[in-house]
């Protein structure tokens, strides 16, 4: 062995690969790993939180991140188009599982984008509109729902206990922002956007990071704001935890309903003034 040999030093690459090569015994190690070559600048933070959250999806649970029964959005097929759709439009998903009867029958999925052939004045029955709906047990692993939702190109599927009924409701989007982070849509606001939104005469949708000392000059509210400083920060207050989308709190002369929130933070809120909910009848 010359010299040159001799006084080779391993690089950076090397001794990982050296450790990769050791092959981790368990989930613990493997993490531990990816949060060396992290500190060694192989890999970015984004990098590492998705190939974090790639190892936690193979590990959780529909039941862990499905919508409950209980806020759950249908449509009742026994209403006709001119009653549901404003309903529709108020809630703004793109799918929506239909009833007869109750959430236990549910009888398709009904897609938002076909409900322009009623306004192009089409022969419309809602039955006819209908996809087929897909069920898996709140048990099911995400990672082989995900590969489901891929393989049969579905979006939403409704979640179903031991005894069959329905518990709840899943869709892609749930999956891929356990990996990811929160994913916006088309009725997110704008990231540079205003935080307050009047969406009509007495309703604001009001992104949750808005400083309660804002909401307070533009709606004319005195919320306080000495504990907290946000408007999220007071609902998170109010509910006692993290609450999910749909539900709704009443601070004061406000009811708030999540609009997006995910495993760890609320996005954004709808925000309407009540007065006779709070006892305040003017």
């Amino acid at each position: 062995m010359d010299g040159s040999e001799s006084s080779h030093k391993p690089t950076l690459l090397e001794r990982l690969s050296t450790m990769l090569l050791r092959e981790p015994e368990d989930r613990e190690q493997l993490i531990a790993l990816m949060h060396s070559a992290y500190e060694r600048n192989l890999l970015d933070a984004d990098a590492l939180s998705m190939m974090e959250g790639v190892i936690q999806v193979s590990e959780r649970q529909v039941r862990e991140i499905m919508i409950p029964r209980a806020q759950m959005d249908v449509i009742d097929i026994s209403q006709p188009p001119e009653q549901f759709i404003p309903y529709v439009i108020e809630t703004a998903h793109s799918r929506f599982p239909v009833t007869d009867g109750d959430k236990d029958n549910i009888i398709g999925i009904l897609l938002a984008k076909d409900l322009l052939r009623y306004y192009a004045g089409e022969e419309f029955d809602v039955r006819d509109m209908l996809r087929p709906a897909v069920f898996v047990p709140e048990s099911k692993r995400l990672n082989v729902l995900l590969r489901d939702f891929r393989s049969n190109r579905n979006h939403i599927a409704l979640v179903v206990d031991e005894y069959g009924g329905v518990c709840g409701m899943v869709t892609i989007e749930d999956v891929l922002e356990q990996i990811v982070g929160d994913i916006a849509d088309e009725y997110d606001f704008d990231e540079d956007g205003d935080n307050i939104i009047r969406a009509d005469a007495e309703h604001w949708r009001v992104k949750a990071d808005t400083k309660i000392a804002d909401f307070n000059e533009t709606l004319g509210t005195e919320f306080n704001d000495e504990e907290y400083d946000t408007i999220g920060g007071l609902v998170l207050k109010s509910a006692g935890q993290l609450p999910k989308r749909g539900e709704s709190f009443q601070v004061g002369e406000w009811r708030f309903t999540v609009l997006r929130a995910d495993s760890r933070r609320l996005h954004s809120l709808l925000a309407e003034r009540s007065l006779i909910e709070s006892g305040e009848q003017g």
